[in-house]
This record gives C-alpha cells, sequence and structure tokens, in this order.
C-alpha cells in the first residue's frame, strides 16, 4: 500500500491505541496526528468536521473518513487484512464472528465504563467517583479472568479483533487503581498479545497503582 493512513488521536487514549496496534499487527504505514483535548480542540471546527461526536480516534484513509474505534478495527481488518489470510482478525465462522461482537460490545460498555473510566480520573482528572468504577472494573475483570480460564484468547484459539478492542483498557487498568493481581489469566492473555509479531505499546502514565 504505497499512502499512508492519517489516524487523528491522543497518546494517551486507549481507543486510539487500538488503532495504533491494529495498524502495526496488518503492516500498515501510518501518520499519526496529535489533538489536543485540554485546549478543546476536539471540540471546534475542523475536527468537528471529521467527527461530529467530538471524540478520537479518525481515520482518514485517502479520503475515507471514519470515526468509533471499534468501527475502524471492522474496516482495518476487512480491507486489508487479507494479506494476513482472510479472516485472520475478525472469522467469517458466523459463531465466532458472534462472539468477537461480543467482546467488542463488552469494550464498548462494561470495560469503558468501569476501568476505562477510574483511569480517565487520575490520567486526565476527570471527576468521576472512582471506588464504585474500581469496583466495576474487578466484577468485569473476575467474568474476564474465569473466560481465559479455558481458552488462550476471547474468541478461542486465536487473537481476533476482540484481543485488539479489549487490550488497552485492561492492560493499563492499574493506572486507574485497578489491580491485575488478582487475575492471573487475565495477565497471560496480556503476554500472549504482547508477543504478537507487530505488536506495540501504548505508553505508561506513572500515576495510580503504577509508579
Amino acid at each position: 500500500m504505497p499512502h499512508a493512513i492519517k489516524v487523528y488521536r491522543h497518546a494517551l487514549s486507549g481507543h486510539c491505541h487500538r488503532i495504533e496496534l491494529m495498524l502495526s499487527l496488518l503492516g500498515l504505514p501510518a501518520t499519526f496526528i496529535d489533538v489536543d483535548l485540554a485546549a478543546g480542540e476536539h471540540k471546534a471546527s475542523p475536527f468537528l468536521n471529521l467527527n461530529a461526536f467530538a471524540q478520537v480516534p479518525v481515520l482518514d484513509d485517502q479520503g475515507v473518513i471514519l470515526a468509533d474505534s471499534n468501527a475502524i478495527l471492522v474496516y482495518l481488518e476487512r480491507r486489508y487484512g487479507a494479506g494476513q489470510g482472510a479472516g485472520r482478525w475478525l472469522p467469517d465462522d458466523p459463531l465466532i464472528q458472534a462472539q468477537v461482537q461480543r467482546w467488542l460490545s463488552v469494550a464498548a460498555g462494561p470495560l469503558a465504563n468501569s476501568a476505562m473510566k477510574a483511569r480517565l480520573v487520575t490520567v486526565f482528572n476527570a471527576s468521576f467517583d472512582p471506588e464504585p468504577l474500581i469496583a466495576d472494573a474487578h466484577d468485569l475483570f473476575a467474568i474476564v479472568d474465569a473466560h481465559l480460564a479455558h481458552q488462550p484468547f476471547l474468541a478461542g484459539e486465536h487473537a481476533t479483533l476482540a484481543e485488539i478492542s479489549l487490550y488497552s483498557y485492561i492492560a493499563h487498568a492499574p493506572e486507574g487503581n485497578v489491580s491485575l493481581e488478582p487475575y492471573p489469566h487475565i495477565r497471560t492473555w496480556l503476554q500472549r498479545i504482547e508477543a504478537l509479531e507487530g505488536f506495540v505499546p501504548m505508553k505508561v502514565t506513572k500515576v495510580g497503582l503504577v509508579r
């Protein structure tokens, strides 16, 4: 692919890291354009012309403009994933595809409303009450850990978009004071993802339990 995909992002956003990780796993060249969230750049033109919901990330693939990290993951896999074997990250099997979608929903719902928001408190000084968020994160992680006790990846034997959608905010949950120590299967799962060819980490913020 001769052109570089543009990604409007914030380097400390797990939603944006999902896209960086997917692009790297697919071996796709990309240009990253940092959006100054603190200055409100995402709430003004010209950014609002890219995403009226005023959220990062936004992808620009030669004029194809897409927002929402999970939607972007699906687009990248369907558009460019064939070179690694059709359906590697989003298998065509209806059952596995449904299982992947289930975990994308977990990323957008329970994970975003627990560990992600707890991290927003410490990293971005968000005004949420952290204690119920931390408790909800532990409830979620207990479910995920039990699930991973029986298989290496969320949707079966191979890494899929499910891993990419959940990795960033689970791996960085300790920044929001959510310990991963009680969850051995999650910690092993994180190591499996980090061992994938093309893996790139998200920048660590030394807050919460990370000192």
